[in-house]
């Protein structure tokens, strides 16, 4: 596959993902929006995926690109019909381009937490393999408030109903973290939005908490982060998936 990667944070890239694509062989390309990329035709990719980033989904005025990229998955999405995994931002970019709504967190969810399977999570091929509960990193003050119509909610927090969503039977997004590498929290923390938001959570020593909390479950995030990615391509295999 040759796969389109939308990023808005030049250290938030597709992480472990990358050791997968490149070992099984597929290729990507990334356009970095907050530093004025244009987007490419999306003629030529089998593929869509959505990165996160430190703006919020409705700061239009600010970064007006986020007023094209919404549409431009939109079209791939709903018009085209290509598969699509959404990180973070792409979980609410997703939601947003097709009819759902974001909002402000209620309660910002910063640290590594549980996150447990709904029931259309576990009947998901998406998900499958995962364990009922299972551990992640968050790191995010907004949140998929309305689902667009038709879409599933494959996994769900306390704090953060949607942590996982199904559009069609080939567009996918997670609003936790299991791509991250051992200096994804270092990286992540230089982002200015980033650094404070982990100062508000835990303390003057965040990173540090957040880096030792990381890298105890490292192996759990590879682990779940290749069955994931694994179940992702499956779903790529699919039907066009065109509309709903």
């Amino acid at each position: 596959m040759h796969i389109l990667v939308l990023q808005h944070a030049a250290c938030e890239h597709p992480g472990s993902f990358r050791n997968f694509l490149g070992e099984d062989g597929h290729s990507w390309v990334s356009v970095e929006l907050d530093e004025g990329e244009p987007l490419p035709p999306i003629d030529g990719f089998d593929a869509l995926w959505v990165l996160g980033g430190p703006m919020d989904v409705w700061e239009e005025d600010k970064h007006p690109w986020l007023v094209t990229e919404k549409e431009f998955i939109r079209d791939a999405v709903q018009v085209r019909g290509l598969p699509f995994l959404g990180l973070c931002l792409g979980h609410q970019l997703l939601a947003e381009a097709l009819g759902g709504a974001c909002g402000k967190s209620e309660t910002p969810e910063i640290g590594v937490l549980d996150v447990h399977l709904t029931e259309d999570g576990m009947d998901s091929a998406f998900l499958d393999g995962l364990p009922e509960v299972f551990k992640c990193l968050q790191w995010h003050g907004a949140e998929v408030s309305r689902m667009p119509e038709g879409a599933r909610c494959l996994a769900t927090t306390k704090e953060c109903k949607v942590q996982a969503m199904q559009w069609g039977p080939r567009a996918h997004s997670v609003q936790f973290h299991l791509e991250i590498e051992d200096d994804t929290v270092a990286n992540w923390a230089m982002i200015p939005e980033y650094a404070g938001a982990l100062r508000d959570a835990l303390g003057p020593d965040g990173e540090a908490q957040l880096g030792a909390a990381c890298a105890a479950e490292m192996p759990g995030f590879l682990r779940h982060a290749e069955r994931v990615y694994i179940n992702w391509l499956q779903t790529a295999a699919q039907g066009t998936g065109r509309g709903r």
